[in-house]
């Protein structure tokens, strides 16, 4: 199993579009809407590393109104 955070900046106006998108993404177990040079915080889970990287490239940026991510890979301290 494999974790991550993506960093979300969304475009002004499509907020409430990309939203929609987003809740319907099965490994997004949390979402926050954040100040700062992000927008949204998702918490994610996946089987592994391909998985998470194929969701972030193929279902989250293809999002309209996503304008970047960032992925963190969650590890144990």
């Amino acid at each position: 199993m494999v974790t991550g955070l993506v960093l979300v900046k969304l475009m002004s106006g499509k907020e409430k579009q990309a939203l929609a998108r987003l809740k319907n993404i099965k490994s997004i177990i949390h979402m926050s809407a954040v100040f700062g040079r992000w927008d949204l915080v998702l918490d994610m889970e996946t089987e592994d590393l391909p998985q998470l990287s194929d969701i972030v490239v193929n279902q989250i940026r293809v999002i309209p109104g996503v304008l970047s991510t960032e992925t963190l890979v969650t590890t144990s301290i």
